[in-house]
């Protein structure tokens, strides 16, 4: 990144660092082992004021730039993707009540959340209901007083501890996003426990029967669900994986250069084995190729550009798929070691399938981006 980080995101990336290893990876292992985040992360992160850091200072937030935002992403993600997704999960939520929620919403929940007080979380999914956001079946029908909300979500990523869920309905027809504060009368939240990766999520369940929300718990005008709320969240979201995917398969390359340098097999390191040298080779490669389309999709976010949403979209593509390459060649290069709980290989084998997931597949992700280089390179 030499040359393409001025002085102070290149400062800022060192703090990330440091803050990372000294904060955030001494529990990196037990979140995976325990499948919850230890309280003491949160409070560092809100601390260190990275809780709400991309929100804009007149709002509380950090004020954070595009690119900065996705190194922090990008040194969390090295050590640990479940206190990368929390990190992005609050900022998702934060940034849709900035956009779209009221002055009362606003100031009853951005402080909170900033602060590691509250923990809020972002309620789309459904159990037939993923990538195709706008096919939500809960629903919001008007009653005496509000809206009443009946339906399903799933796989909503720390639902288990949230104060609050940013949900998206289906209100008489058109996309509505509410509020819903998690001692809702006729709110049940379930546990999800045991998945592949990501397992310091802390997912859940959440059941709606017969909800009570008033009009104030609108976040938008009705039918701004998805393209006011839902929508430029999920693009943070997505972005931010995009960086925490990079940094996944950093951590990879890293741990894999030490490991074949003292690693001997026959009389030699295996570093200096032909085959252990691809895959390092294809592993910093990619990895670089990965961080500079990152780069780039952060400069465009930032400048606000019409191709910020495809440049996002190939980053978070590219990395995902690149952070899966990079976990199974370390795996190799690790042998017995990269298989076993002694080394975070392991675990950055699983998140990394993750990442292909969340935030959109790898094929969504392919098939919008191929249906759009027409336009991108003005193809006739």
């Amino acid at each position: 990144m030499l040359g393409i980080l001025n002085v102070e995101q290149t400062d800022r990336w060192g703090r990330f660092k440091e803050f990372a290893e000294q904060r955030i990876e001494p529990h990196a292992a037990d979140a995976d082992r325990t499948q919850t985040l230890a309280p003491e992360v949160l409070k560092g992160l809100a601390a260190a004021g990275y809780i709400g850091s991309s929100v804009p200072r007149r709002w509380g937030g950090g004020g954070m730039d595009a690119v900065c935002y996705g190194l922090l992403s990008h040194e969390i993600g090295r050590v640990c993707q479940s206190t990368r997704n929390l990190v992005a999960v609050e900022d998702m939520v934060c940034h849709a009540v900035v956009r779209a929620g009221s002055e009362r919403q606003r100031d009853r929940w951005l402080g909170p959340v900033f602060s590691g007080e509250a923990v809020a979380a972002f309620a789309i999914t459904e159990p037939e209901v993923g990538s195709d956001a706008a096919a939500v079946e809960t629903t919001a029908t008007s009653a005496a007083g509000g809206f009443v909300l009946s339906g399903h979500k799933k796989w909503i990523s720390f639902g288990q501890i949230a104060d609050v869920f940013l949900v998206l309905t289906r209100c008489e027809g058109a996309l509505t996003a509410f509020l819903v504060e998690r001692d809702a009368p006729g709110l049940a939240v379930r546990p999800i426990r045991d998945l592949l990766g990501l397992r310091g999520s802390m997912l859940a369940e959440l059941v709606f029967d017969d909800v009570h929300v008033t009009a104030d718990d609108m976040v938008g005008p009705p039918g701004a669900g998805l393209a006011f709320v839902g929508s430029p969240a999920l693009g943070l979201g997505r972005y931010s994986t995009a960086w925490g995917a990079v940094g996944l398969a950093q951590s990879c390359l890293e741990a894999s250069v030490g490991h074949a340098a003292r690693r001997r097999q026959h009389g030699a390191p295996i570093a200096e084995h032909q085959l252990v040298r691809r895959m390092l080779a294809d592993m910093v490669t990619d990895v670089s190729a990965a961080r500079l389309l990152c780069h780039q999709a952060g400069v465009s976010v930032e400048k606000g550009d019409s191709g910020d949403l495809y440049r996002t979209l190939m980053a978070k593509y590219r990395s995902s798929t690149v952070a899966r390459r990079a976990a199974e060649d370390a795996v190799q290069i690790h042998g017995a070691l990269g298989v076993s709980g002694e080394s975070p290989i392991e675990r950055h084998y699983r998140d990394a399938k993750i990442l292909e997931i969340i935030e959109g597949t790898t094929q969504i992700h392919q098939s919008i981006i191929g249906e759009c280089v027409g336009t991108l390179y003005q193809v006739p």
